[in-house]
Parts: structure tokens; sequence; C-alpha cells
């Protein structure tokens, strides 16, 4: 069982990064030790700035920092990132397009416990709603390193959210196809394809299997790149089943399922169903316990994606309510 987070890895990458690239910066807001970075703050302490529980202002450092040929990546819980500093986000890197890399660490419910106030289910929706920002969630420690290795090298705006625990293997070291920008093909199938991202990959996989078990061909679709989402991937996938299921630790509105639903309809109409978190406070527990009791588990996707394929065969409007 995998024990390495993909917050490791990022730290990982950009020591790896920084022994050569002395422009590499990072940035915390008293969140080095949540964000395991401390080992870059120790080996290289001149290209590391602690601002303290100010995100806006780690926002606009980075931003002044990028404009002095700098690379900087900023760290801060996903919570806090994508709601205090918006407007920093939208204005000093987006608008002004600066090379900073905002990493969203703990998304997702990944505070459980600590109830809404630190769970980030909005920050797909909010960060990929301004122009000029990418959206990633890599769905484990290996896809991690591939997207690390090219974000360390680029020049635009980025922002990838990760979770706190380490993330349950998906790939291989010796087997993680990675292309930028481009989803990655785990299954394919001609029944349902489920179309996931981040920390629902891996169970999406084990719902795959599960599906498989039963008689059911199910595909799927890891779109680590929310924004920009490959569109491509999206209709061939869905050209290819009868119906499709999103998958996303997210609330209902604005994320992938969203995104995927305006692609699906305009390009290829099927039946598309968003399994997200709700609209509402999310139970407090750990991640295991709120996937679920939400169903967005390996049984509770495979159970939605059974019944949802089911309904597919009544192509008349559902029952509102």
């Amino acid at each position: 069982m995998n024990n390495i987070s993909n917050r490791q890895v990022i730290c990982e990458s950009l020591c790896e990064r920084a022994q050569s690239d002395p422009d590499i910066f990072v940035l915390c807001s008293d969140s080095r030790g949540s964000a395991s970075l401390a080992p870059f703050a120790e080996q290289f302490p001149e290209q590391f700035v602690e601002i303290g529980i100010a995100e806006q202002n780690l926002v606009s450092v980075a931003a002044g920092i990028a404009r002095c040929g700098k690379r900087p990546f900023a760290a801060s819980p996903a919570s806090f990132l994508s709601t205090r500093s918006i407007e920093q986000i939208k204005v000093d890197v987006a608008y002004s397009h600066t090379n900073v890399k905002l990493i969203g660490i703990s998304g997702g419910i990944s505070y459980g416990a600590l109830g809404m106030t630190h769970h980030s289910l909005q920050d797909i929706a909010a960060v990929s709603s301004i122009p000029g920002m990418r959206v990633y969630l890599p769905s484990d420690r290996h896809q991690t390193r591939k997207l690390m290795e090219y974000l360390t090298k680029d020049e635009e705006p980025a922002y990838i959210r990760v979770a706190r625990a380490a993330s349950e293997d998906v790939y291989t070291a010796e087997d993680c196809p990675f292309e930028m920008d481009k989803a990655t093909v785990i299954a394919q199938g001609t029944d349902i394809v489920i179309i996931a991202c981040g920390e629902m990959v891996a169970p999406s996989l084990g719902a795959v299997n599960l599906l498989k078990s039963r008689g059911i061909s199910a595909g799927l679709l890891d779109m680590y790149c929310v924004k920009p989402i490959d569109k491509e991937a999206v209709i061939r996938a869905a050209e290819g089943a009868k119906a499709v299921l999103t998958v996303e630790e997210q609330s209902p509105f604005g994320g992938l399922g969203s995104m995927v639903s305006q692609i699906v309809g305009e390009y290829c109409p099927r039946k598309v169903r968003n399994l997200s978190l709700p609209d509402s406070p999310v139970i407090s527990g750990n991640p295991q316990e709120v996937f679920h009791y939400y169903g967005l588990d390996a049984a509770g996707i495979a159970a939605s994606a059974e019944s949802f394929l089911r309904s597919t065969a009544d192509q008349t409007c559902r029952e509102r309510g």
C-alpha cells in the first residue's frame, strides 16, 4: 500500500529541480509542514519565503517574484487559497499573466473532521472560471511527478490540487502514460464511460473492475487536466458508450461534471450523470468515511453506474424533485 503523498512528491520534484535551477522559489502561508515542504526550506533557504497566515499576500508576493523572472510555487490549504485569495489569483496571476504555480494542499475533504470551514469543494469551479488559469488534479504520486516535471519548466499560471493523505496508486513508476493537457485512457468500455479526476480516479478504477465482474463494459478516463479539459477525449469516450458518468470530489456545480455535460450535450448527446459531493455541508469524518457515505468509493460508484445505465433505456425526462 502506498504511503507517499502527492504533496511529498511535489516537494521532491521541487528539490530536484532547484538543484539545477536557482529560479525555483517556494512560498508558504505557515504551511511548510502540512505541505511537506520543510525539506525544501532546509535545503534551499535562499529560495524559500514564509509569508505567514496571509493567503492574499502569498499570491501577490508570488506574482511579484515571478515578475522578477523567478518560478514561484505557492502552497497553502486549498480551502483558503481558493477563497481568501481569489481576487489576487484573478488579478495578480491570471490577468497579469505571471508564471505562478498555486498548490492547493489538503484539497477536497482532506480535512474531513474539521468540517465545512476546511473543505474545498468549490475550488475547481472557482479557479477554472478565471481566464488564463489552468487547473490540474493528479490522481496519484506517479502522475504528480510527471506533471511536476512539466510545470517546473513551463511559463504559464496553474492551480494544482492535491490531497493530504497518500493516494492509492493508479499507475506504476514504469507504467504511467502522460501527455500534458491530455486525458489518460485507463480502460475502454462500450456500456458506460466513467470520467474522473484527482482522488476519484482510484475508486473509479475499482468500480470499473466491479462492473466488469457483473458483465458491464465500463471505460475510464483520467481527466487530471480539468482545465484545459481534453475535449476530444471526452467526445471519443462518449461516442463509444451508451452513457457517461463523471466522478469528482467537488460540489455539483461548475466542476468536471458541468464541463463534460457541456461537451457531450453539444457534440455527441448522451445521458450524463455527475457523481459528486452534495450542495450542502458535508458530514464530518475521515475522508474514507465521507466518501463511503456519499457513494464515492468503488462500491458506490459501481452501484451508481449500474443504476444509471439501466435508466438510459428510458429516454424520457426524469421526474423532478
